[in-house]
């Protein structure tokens, strides 16, 4: 479960744009950037090269 005031203060950090918590996944979205960047054991990994990336019916949703 990601903190909701931490998740107000992240932002993707290659397109600077807003992240949306994926529950099901436990990843952090960001559409902008079509990234999902994983969280392990609540902390969120904000690395490029951690993140997958996402497909055409992901970014839909």
């Amino acid at each position: 479960m990601m903190d909701t005031k931490l998740l107000e203060l992240l932002v993707c950090p290659v397109s600077k744009g807003p992240l949306i918590y994926e529950r099901e996944h436990d990843e952090l979205i960001s559409r902008s950037a079509r990234l999902a960047y994983p969280v392990r054991f609540g902390i969120p990994i904000l690395i490029e090269s951690e993140a997958r990336t996402l497909t055409d019916e992901e970014i839909e949703r």
